[in-house]
């Protein structure tokens, strides 16, 4: 059973919960941002709460390693970046998680995987596994074998089709940004959106990019597209910073909150 989670408030009482961080968050210069992320990953895990990380990097974590100084544009040196990468970024979430004796598994998937009814099922069904035996999953997209889902949106959609795959309680979409704008922050003018109403088409906001140039591919349109998706299954959607996931998971009043269709 899930709960029905209306506002920040009833966070806490969530009971399953998806987690979404993009490529510049944890890759990089940010790549220490993953400690303080597995602690309040960790600690909504040890109250009792079903965990799903996406995490996007796997491309930004290995183009170090094939001393590449800008995201790769072709094709194959971009899943040869993510197959590096990949087993990096696991290596170095699995490395944290330990020191709460968590196990986590690595779930890859693909646009096409969550199409087909087939495939789907068997997602879903090794994902309920997986949460019954309280393993963390952390998927992403399977990249070295993707085509155009490498540029998926930065796995904002993958988020959401998560969320509704598992009948999330909350999804979490953590950027380099505290919240949504009426514009891009950095411009004048620019106002926080505290809440976005079930079915606000948000007509007047101008949509910059969230993330660090050349790394993610994601920006603040595609999480609100994202944040639609979820919201129109009945899973709310809290947008904020990386940098303040603990107390987004502790239900305190920050970042942008998208009211959910009743289910």
């Amino acid at each position: 059973m899930t709960n029905r989670i209306t506002d920040r408030a009833s966070i806490p009482l969530a009971k399953r919960i998806v987690v979404k961080v993009g490529s510049s968050s944890i890759s990089g210069s940010n790549a220490g941002q993953i400690r303080p992320l597995v602690d309040a990953l960790a600690a909504a895990h040890g109250r009792g709460v079903e965990v799903i990380l996406v995490s996007s990097g796997a491309i930004a974590t290995g183009m170090p390693f094939l001393k590449l100084d800008a995201r790769p544009t072709d094709l194959a040196t971009q899943q040869a970046a993510a197959a590096v990468g990949q087993n990096l970024l696991i290596y170095r979430y699995q490395e944290s998680l330990d020191r709460y004796d968590i196990v986590a598994g690595q779930v890859l998937l693909t646009a096409g995987d969550l199409d087909n009814a087939t495939s789907r099922s068997n997602a879903q069904r090794a994902m309920e596994r997986l949460l019954g035996l309280r393993i963390l999953p952390i998927v992403n997209e399977n990249d070295t074998v993707a085509t155009h889902e490498i540029r998926f949106g930065d796995n904002d959609r993958l988020a959401a089709l998560v969320s509704l795959l598992v009948r999330a309680d909350l999804l979490v979409l953590l950027s380099d940004v505290d919240a949504l704008y009426t514009r891009p922050p950095s411009e004048p003018g620019a106002i926080r959106i505290n809440e976005v109403a079930f079915g606000d088409d948000l007509a007047g906001v101008t949509f910059g990019d969230i993330g660090a140039a050349g790394v993610g591919t994601g920006g603040a349109g595609t999480k609100v597209a994202a944040a639609t998706l979820a919201a129109s299954a009945g899973t709310a959607v809290l947008l904020t910073a990386t940098g303040q996931v603990d107390d987004a998971l502790s239900g305190v009043d920050i970042g942008t909150w998208f009211h959910a269709a009743e289910r």
